[in-house]
């Protein structure tokens, strides 16, 4: 068994979509080669966890798949393998927001209070937009638990409304004047989707995103076929935690704060899509697009754009996301002037997929004559 685990360690599967390697993918050099050095550094030394990615590069999607996806069943990742998306998982929210703009569904500049009624009967929070939540502008903390030290246990919806409705926004942070990452908005962006459309936020995803991309298996609860196929998650020492395919909602006990799951090979279509190369998708794609665009400048070298992150040096710009947890560290990224994008997907906490991810990006884009990307901003 052993042997078996290091071996799949190597460097296991290569599946490449799409045929030869033409033009600017031989320019980059030998794509699995690329992928293959730069994940090293993400492959645990005692064989707990593996690593997915999925590289889009010259209109072509390729496949890498390294380490085990469940080490007691010595089961190794697939690109079929379901991960916890951690919060990249925020992109589905912010995309369905975009949809629902560019349909002329809702605004940007709309007060969230708006749709969550209940929160007009409170204070600083009906100053708050669905756009300052969807950039983490909107001045709220990243849980609630770093303002309410005496609430115990999770919060469920009355618990949210409630905290939302006594929250003060901090002078020095008042709406839309500063970037604090927010888990917390992000999950009422959910909430204010259903209220409009009065569906589930997970019913809602899958109308306007999943199902029209083919992502079949992209959910927030996984039935059982797809919960076999769901890795087991790792701390950052190796340590089993939790089941595969069983989320949680964090500080939150209700529906629409649930985590979302996914495949490789479906966030290569959601890659794919966000990179506008599905021509039979352009309103979606158009959407995607909107929600790449910048809010709120950090710096200028940095843009928060709707979830997406937006990183700029010299000539070259990248968008992202990353995501992180106990159990999971993931990662999407594309260049647009390169046309060359990646998703990485890791069932082992606090691993730095992010940085290995605009590694891989700055090889292939340095390979094109473009300049290597910024670090960026790493919320997660």
């Amino acid at each position: 068994m052993r042997l078996f685990t290091k071996l799949l360690l190597a460097v296991l599967l290569a599946t490449a979509i799409g045929g030869p390697r033409t033009g600017h993918a031989q320019a980059a050099g030998d794509l699995e080669q690329t992928v293959s050095h730069n994940v090293q550094e993400l492959l645990p030394d005692n064989g707990a966890g593996g690593v997915a990615v999925a590289l889009r590069a010259s209109g072509k999607t390729s496949f890498y798949n390294y380490g085990l996806a469940d080490t007691a069943q010595q089961r190794p990742i697939s690109s079929d393998s379901i991960f916890n998306l951690a919060s990249v998982g925020k992109l589905f929210a912010t995309t369905l927001l975009a949809d629902a703009v560019k349909r002329g569904e809702m605004r940007l500049d709309d007060p969230v209070a708006k749709y969550v009624t209940e929160l007009q009967k409170g204070g600083d929070i009906q100053e708050v937009t669905l756009g300052q939540i969807a950039s983490h502008t909107s001045g709220l903390p990243r849980e609630p638990d770093q303002y309410e030290t005496w609430h115990r246990g999770k919060y469920t919806l009355p618990d949210f409304i409630r905290f939302l409705n006594e929250w003060q926004a901090d002078p020095q942070h008042e709406p839309g004047q500063q970037d604090i990452y927010s888990n917390l908005a992000m999950i009422l962006l959910r909430l204010a989707l259903e209220r409009r459309f009065n569906e589930p936020f997970a019913t809602l995803m899958r109308e306007r995103i999943t199902a029209p991309l083919g992502m079949d298996s992209t959910a927030l609860k996984l039935s059982p076929a797809q919960r076999a196929r769901a890795v087991q998650g790792y701390g950052p020492l190796g340590r089993a935690i939790g089941q595969p395919g069983i989320g949680t909602s964090g500080h939150m006990d209700f529906a629409a704060a649930g985590q979302i799951f996914s495949s490789p090979r479906d966030m290569a279509a959601f890659l794919t899509a966000n990179m506008g190369e599905l021509p039979d998708h352009r309103d979606l794609q158009e959407a995607m697009a909107f929600a790449q665009q910048g809010v709120f400048t950090v710096n200028p070298r940095f843009t928060q754009g709707l979830a997406w992150q937006i990183v700029r040096r010299d000539d070259l710009t990248v968008i992202d996301k990353n995501g992180g947890l106990p159990v999971t560290s993931t990662y999407i990224g594309f260049v647009p002037a390169a046309k060359v994008g990646i998703v990485i997907l890791e069932n082992r906490g606090r691993q730095k997929a992010t940085r290995v991810g605009r590694q891989i990006l700055r090889d292939l884009a340095r390979a094109m004559t473009l300049d290597p990307p910024a670090e960026g901003a790493d919320p997660d």
